[in-house]
């Protein structure tokens, strides 16, 4: 919800720069305010006076106004804004941003910044592909500055790939999810776990489940767009997250997300435990290729941690913790089992006896459990079983 709010926002030096028209007044539209920072580069692509117009404020471009000597504040700025969005962004200033350069107005102003920082790329594909691009972006996202994706398409080189600024609608609907309101997610921090795990046999061989991990991104964006800051911690899956809030952490086995977990868990309001988590692994692992000899493989396999019985018992006051149970036989029982052994705030039951339920599947029909009851709901879009998740966690919070 961007109504009332005050959006700084910086324009760097790319082709990309006359999409900044169509950012601002999809801000405005919104009910932002809306003060343009330019750098010297950017002012070669479009004219202050097109986005003055478009603002009603004058454009910052330099530190002082070369007509009556007047200084143009970035602290001021840095406390005026209730976000700043850098869009276009190129390597160079993305670059600068990293390392803490100051020779321009967006930079200071970005260094000055109070509140909550978004990057829009926009470059060519190789430059964006470019492992100190790559550094450079990581750096900034470990900082807490929000990266929105660009996009993949046909770009100014006339070459063709990913690199070129997100849709100046999709920009704008990331930055008023930001702000959703009085959802009481907002500013919670989530962690959350998804998809397999795999336990290796060998270098080529394990033992893993069917899970594509659709039900615990959907978790994770869900929780996004209310405004939480997502830690999302997953198996191998094909998925991507998209929203600027999730940061993701790729594990593999039962014990690499155990460890994963302990290490974010203390820091989390939530956590939401969707991973379908290998109970046992191998005793040994094979350092070379298992061959087929004999008529017979036997394996001996020990139990894995218990992540969610883990985390229960380390749960301090004020904490929630939500398990998952797929279960094939006496659902609702051994779901209460969990609920009680693990510690667990409630519980979400899905059983592979619903058509359209369980694994590598975009529905689910679930069954939320607690202490005082049930609570059952039809078969849904995995993003809308993921919303009547959320709702619940909502209910707990303080």
């Amino acid at each position: 919800m961007l109504q009332g709010k005050h959006i700084v926002l910086g324009i760097t030096g790319s082709i990309a720069a006359y999409k900044a028209c169509l950012v601002i007044r999809g801000l405005i539209r919104e009910g932002a305010e809306v003060q343009v920072v330019i750098t010297p580069a950017g002012r070669e692509f479009i004219t202050p006076v097109t986005l003055s117009t478009l603002t009603h404020k004058p454009v910052i471009c330099d530190f002082f106004n070369h007509q009556d000597g007047s200084w143009h504040s970035h602290v001021e700025l840095g406390l005026w804004a209730d976000a700043m969005l850098v869009a276009p962004a190129t390597a160079s200033t993305i670059g600068k941003m990293a390392h803490g350069v100051a020779d321009n107005m967006l930079l200071t102003t970005y260094l000055s910044m109070k509140a909550p920082v978004f990057i829009a790329p926009a470059m060519d594909l190789d430059m964006y592909a470019h492992p100190s691009t790559q550094q450079n972006l990581q750096t900034l996202r470990a900082w807490g500055n929000l990266v929105i994706e660009p996009g993949t398409g046909f770009l100014a080189s006339k070459l063709e790939g990913k690199g070129r600024m997100q849709e100046p609608a999709e920009i704008v609907r990331v930055l008023d999810e930001y702000f959703p309101g009085d959802s009481p997610m907002r500013g919670k921090r989530v962690l959350i776990t998804a998809g397999p795990t795999y336990e290796r046999l060998d270098p080529v061989r394990f033992i893993g489940n069917y899970s594509s991990g659709k039900m615990g991104f959907a978790l994770a964006e869900e929780c996004a767009r209310r405004g939480a800051s997502v830690e999302l911690v997953s198996g191998p899956v094909s998925l991507e997250a998209h929203h600027p809030l999730i940061h993701r952490t790729d594990v593999e086995s039962a014990e690499q997300m155990r460890q994963a977990c302990v290490g974010k868990f203390a820091q989390a309001d939530v956590a939401i435990l969707c991973a379908a988590v290998a109970d046992f692994t191998p005793t040994q692992v094979a350092d070379t290729k298992i061959k087929r000899e004999g008529e017979q493989l036997l394996l001996r396999l020990s139990p894995t941690c218990d992540i969610a019985r883990c985390l229960g018992q380390m749960k301090r006051k004020g904490q929630i913790v939500v398990g998952f149970a797929l279960e094939t036989d006496d659902e609702e029982a051994h779901a209460r089992d969990k609920l009680k052994r693990k510690n667990l705030d409630f519980i979400v039951l899905n059983s592979l006896q619903d058509k359209g339920a369980g694994f590598r599947v975009d529905t689910n029909k679930v069954t939320i459990i607690d202490t005082e009851g049930k609570t059952e709901f039809p078969l849904k879009a995995k993003r809308e079983v993921a919303a009547d998740i959320v709702d619940r966690i909502c209910t707990l919070l303080p």
